[in-house]
């Protein structure tokens, strides 16, 4: 008797953690990619309601600054917002560093790192597939008038989660040593784990202004 209730109790165990994993690694996703859907339609209704006049300050809108194109990560178009704590991250978009190290905004037109943080496994996972990212894949940034077109030139797959360096204005750990316009994706690894950061670093070559049809830069078609 006591190992059939043993045995229902291994059996309700696994249902709960089965649960959980499907909730963990699937209905967050859900979940957060219908809240990244309704901020994202609120960005591109604002900036169809916005003058082709506006000042730079309009950039930092309440409901996100732009949206990511990665390619190589098949993820779409990825909402980026300000912050990186898990309330900005868990609605499935990627966030913009306002601590430790303060991300430098393409829109300024400033010499800095724009570096971002976005979840690899659940709530969207929008950086899940960052590894297949390589030397000279486009990384694009799109905001109401201009696409910023980035190339990836170098890959850290692990470091520790407290290394703040790789967001450093001039990010010597990637080989850079002058000041430039770059950009840097951040994310977990191993997958499902938090316990360690991948970090992808790309440089701006180009800036394409947004035409009245929003025709994607050449790096997004086909």
């Amino acid at each position: 008797m006591a190992v059939s209730v043993l045995g229902e109790l291994l059996i309700t165990a696994g249902l709960v953690l089965g649960l959980f994993v499907v909730y963990s690694l699937w209905w967050t996703n859900v979940i957060a990619d219908r809240a990244a859907g309704r901020q994202a339609d609120k960005v591109r209704h604002q900036w169809a309601q916005e003058g082709a006049d506006d000042t730079p300050a309009a950039f930092d809108a309440k409901n996100g600054i732009g949206f990511l194109h990665v390619p190589a990560m098949h993820n779409g178009e990825v909402l980026v917002e300000k912050g990186t704590s898990a309330e900005v991250l868990n609605d499935g978009v990627a966030g913009y560093y306002t601590e430790p190290v303060k991300a430098t905004l393409p829109m300024t037109g400033k010499e800095g790192n724009f570096s971002l943080a976005a979840h690899r496994d659940g709530h969207g996972a929008k950086f899940h597939n960052i590894d297949k990212l390589g030397k000279g894949d486009p990384i694009v940034f799109e905001t109401k008038d201009n696409w910023y077109v980035y190339k990836v030139y170098a890959v850290l797959p692990e470091t520790s989660k407290f290394d703040v360096d790789v967001l450093a204005r001039i990010p010597r750990e990637s080989g850079r040593k002058k000041a430039g316009h770059y950009i840097t994706l951040t994310t977990c690894t191993p997958v499902y784990t938090s316990r360690y950061r991948y970090v992808v670093w790309g440089e701006l070559v180009r800036v394409d202004p947004v035409d009245s049809d929003r025709t994607p830069p050449q790096e997004l078609r086909g």
